[in-house]
């Protein structure tokens, strides 16, 4: 991926300790304060951007709950994703990803950091019990995020269908679902380009569970995709 290699390359002075600092809080993670793992994550993260030539435009970030124990449900374009929505939010979060994801470097790091959940789709018993556990830690008070969708889009701007399975985890905690949308974010890793592209990021008003609460799993997916695509027909650019 040529736009990775620029991101290295323009900050290969700060590489070695980068990588050396994020697998030490990897390999040590409970050893420190999230708050404190997260801004060393937000940090790497604007310099690997910024090198990488892209620019992120934040929307919404008021509408980022300001109670923690709430859920992220973004459609999903891409490895650039989580990088993305890490940029615009300055809450820390965490994610569950899919095992493929999990085993390529510096993602896995950058997952090991923020206590991320890998699943396997292919393991029933597996996956339910990552379901278990992320009702635990947002009841808790830590905040998730969600690809509903289960893979990523393969056509760009225009998302897949979304999974009601993937709701039952805030349905169960009653926690404030907040949805977001992610235009161009496909053109960071998946174009071979390394021109200059703006992400945009759009954080919705959250869905309390007041307002969820008789909805089956199936209708939130659908309600929470149909807020995502009236935000990418009103923003994206033809």
């Amino acid at each position: 991926m040529k736009r990775i290699l620029l991101m290295v390359i323009r900050n290969l002075i700060f590489v070695p300790y980068w990588w050396i600092k994020l697998c030490w809080y990897a390999a040590h993670t409970d050893d420190y304060p999230e708050e404190k793992k997260y801004t060393f994550l937000r940090h790497v993260d604007e310099h690997a951007i910024e090198g990488g030539n892209i620019h992120i435009d934040v929307h919404g970030q008021e509408n980022i709950p300001k109670e923690n124990g709430f859920m992220f449900f973004p459609n999903h374009q891409g490895l650039f994703d989580v990088l993305a929505i890490i940029k615009a939010c300055p809450v820390p979060f965490s994610v569950v990803a899919k095992k493929e994801v999990g085993d390529i470097p510096f993602l896995k790091q950058v997952f090991a950091c923020m206590k991320a959940f890998i699943i396997d789709r292919e393991d029933l018993k597996q996956s339910m019990q990552v379901i278990v556990n992320v009702i635990r830690e947002v009841k808790a008070g830590r905040n998730y995020l969600i690809f509903p969708e289960g893979t990523r889009s393969k056509n760009g701007n225009h998302p897949g269908p979304f999974k009601g399975g993937s709701f039952k985890t805030a349905t169960k905690t009653k926690c404030p679902i907040v949805p977001v949308a992610l235009i161009d974010s496909f053109k960071a890793f998946d174009t071979g380009s390394t021109e200059r592209i703006t992400v945009q990021v759009h954080i919705l008003p959250p869905m309390y569970y007041e307002e969820y609460k008789d909805m089956h799993t199936t209708e939130l997916a659908e309600e929470v995709k149909r807020r995502i695509e009236k935000v990418i027909e009103e923003n994206i650019r033809k």
